[in-house]
Formats: structure tokens, C-alpha cells, sequence
């Protein structure tokens, strides 16, 4: 098995693509700690059928250690890949951080889609210092929650934001 240390993120490209493009100018900026080795850097997909592409996801798959959910207006409704990209993170069980573009900071009932609602996830705002924050602790906690047998949505508390100064 190859090293997973990658972060996989899905979203919908056609509307949320811009906070993908945020997350990684904030990895480019100097002042910032936020970073995250991004799947999306393993290949180029260049042949656009349905099977190419899902080909190329289920390699960069391979190398995920996290799974980056972002959740917009409309992501809910996306079944051809945003579903089958988080089908493919529980089937292989990576852990999921689920992150609200709407400032959220717990589960988002009416926009998180139905297949990960009720999967055992973090689910957190769109800020650089929170997300930082999931991805260097979600990992371990979902380990701890899943030997206790947990299948459930989880949030950080307020103090957490506080903490890092939100």
C-alpha cells in the first residue's frame, strides 16, 4: 500500500470552486501555518469520460489520508462524482471533515448531502485556522470514536474557535 498523506478534497466545481482556490492560496501564504498535501496534485486527468475520470480519482484515492467535504448551496444535489467521491472516502474509510461555505459550524441539516449526514464526520466552518485545526486532530478523534462504536455528526465546541482566535 502506498503512504496516504494527501488530502482529498470535493466540491462543486461549478458553483464552490473558489474556496477550493482559496484553501490553496492560504497553503502559498507565508503568514499562514495552514497546509495540506492536496490529492488533486497526484495526476492530470486528461480524458474526460466518466471512467477515466473516476479512474484517476480512485488513484488519487489510494494516496488519501483525510477527506475535505465542501458543502455549498448546491453540492447536495451532485450525485455523478461529489456522491461517488464521498461513497469512495466511507468505503475506504477516510475520515471526513465536512466544511460549511455558509459559516456554519456544525452540521448544516438542509445542505449537508444525505449520504454523509449521518456518517461519522467533522463538520466545521470555512476558515483556514479551523480547518488547519481538523486536519491535524479529526484523524485521531475519528479513530477514538470509531473504536467506541460512534456513527454520528461531531463539531468543535465554541471554545475551540476561541482558541484559535474565531
Amino acid at each position: 500500500m502506498s503512504y496516504r498523506n494527501k488530502v482529498y478534497v470535493s466540491m462543486d466545481a461549478d458553483n464552490d470552486l473558489r474556496y477550493y482556490e482559496l484553501m490553496k492560496a492560504w497553503k502559498q501564504n507565508d503568514n499562514s501555518s495552514f497546509n495540506f498535501y492536496d490529492a488533486h496534485d497526484i495526476n492530470t486527468i486528461l480524458d474526460k469520460s466518466e471512467d477515466s475520470i473516476k479512474a484517476g480519482l480512485q488513484e488519487r484515492f489510494r494516496n488519501t489520508k483525510v477527506f475535505v467535504l465542501l458543502v455549498g448551496e448546491h453540492t447536495k444535489y451532485l450525485y455523478k462524482y461529489v456522491r461517488w467521491e464521498i461513497e469512495q472516502a466511507i468505503k475506504r474509510d477516510i475520515p471526513c471533515i465536512v466544511v460549511n461555505l455558509n459559516g456554519k459550524r456544525k452540521i448544516d441539516e438542509i445542505r449537508c448531502p444525505a449520504i454523509i449526514r449521518d456518517h461519522l464526520a467533522m463538520h466545521i466552518s470555512f476558515n483556514a485556522k479551523i480547518l488547519q485545526y481538523a486536519l491535524e486532530n479529526w484523524p485521531d478523534s475519528e479513530e477514538q470514536h470509531k473504536r467506541k462504536g460512534d456513527h454520528c455528526a461531531y463539531f468543535y465546541n465554541d471554545s475551540v474557535y476561541q482558541k484559535l482566535g474565531l
